[in-house]
């Protein structure tokens, strides 16, 4: 099993401005003459932690972490009540993207995503494709409309049946066929105790299936509740299949895909169509692994991946 590089801490970091009331937290740790790389967390609205630096060679990378808007350190946070998430967007994400980068000095990046940090990466990817050097992705997440049958349209409680059932004690009996705009109103209470028992029952039904083994839940997060409902209410304002049409556009961006087998937030079902609409991208299906980044064999098929692609 391959370990994580070493804890390392950010040598730069900031809030930068990036219009519409926003300011997104960023950080640099590694080599500052590195390759650039830039990570997107998934969620959305999950945020970046500490571990996510380990994943890439400090002395060969120019590392750069960011809280997408509304969630983590930036500001404001999307748990807030009352804040306006009109120009919360994937299409206000790649924008972001692209000031960071520019405020940053890169001229090219790698690029590394994780669950929705694939759409975004993907998104980025086929509208700036002269900026994009690699693409490392994680656990592919293409936002179309059998995705969302599976995973809120209650398909998924085939194997989940207790975690549904206890997902839907907050939803009416008219709308437990498909809960989503159920848990957009709860989400969007001007009462704060709903909006807590609302994310705490979102942020569940989630994490009891991110893992092939069961771990402890995490404590809820309500912006990344809040943002993750608002994402999905818009189907991440893409078209059917967009992700899969545009992929032409960088076909000829080195791509590597790392699927966990028993992955059922992501099935691997997107991951081998992304691969099909890309075959020069190489494709690794990890055979005893679920979601999360940090399973054995998914871990290690990402940091060979990142090594590989160090000094390209």
């Amino acid at each position: 099993m391959a370990e994580l590089y070493p804890e390392i801490e950010p040598h730069a970091s900031g809030l930068l401005d990036v219009g519409d009331g926003n300011r997104i937290y960023w950080e640099e740790c590694g080599n500052p003459q590195g390759k650039p790389v830039v990570f997107l967390h998934g969620g959305p609205g999950g945020g970046s932690s500490p571990t996510h630096r380990r994943l890439f060679d400090p002395a060969a990378y120019r590392i750069v972490l960011l809280d997408q808007r509304g969630c983590g350190r930036s500001e404001p946070s999307a748990g807030e009540p009352g804040v306006d998430l009109s120009t919360n967007t994937t299409w206000h994400l790649v924008a972001d993207l692209e000031l960071l980068r520019a405020h940053l000095g890169i001229d090219r990046w790698q690029v590394f995503g994780g669950s929705w940090g694939t759409t975004l990466a993907l998104a980025y990817a086929q509208e700036h494709p002269d900026r994009v050097t690699e693409l490392v992705l994680r656990g592919v997440w293409l936002a179309d409309e059998q995705y969302f049958q599976w995973h809120n349209g209650g398909a998924l409680a085939n194997l989940f049946p207790e975690e549904w059932e206890r997902f839907l004690e907050l939803v009416p009996d008219a709308e437990r066929h498909y809960p989503l705009a159920a848990y957009s109103r709860l989400l969007s209470s001007a009462d704060d105790t709903v909006r807590l028992t609302a994310a705490q029952a979102w942020t569940r039904w989630g994490m009891s299936h991110a893992w092939l083994l069961p771990r402890p839940l995490g404590q809820p997060v309500l912006a990344a509740s809040v943002l993750e409902v608002h994402y999905k209410m818009h189907r991440a304002w893409l078209a059917e299949d967009q992700l899969i049409d545009n992929a032409h556009r960088i076909a000829h961006i080195p791509t590597t895909i790392v699927q966990g087998r028993y992955d059922v937030i992501c099935p691997p079902r997107m991951a081998l169509r992304l691969h099909r609409a890309l075959p020069e991208s190489t494709l690794v299906i990890v055979p005893d692994a679920g979601h999360a980044f940090d399973e054995p064999g998914t871990l290690d098929a990402l940091l060979e991946a990142t090594d590989g692609y160090a000094h390209a």
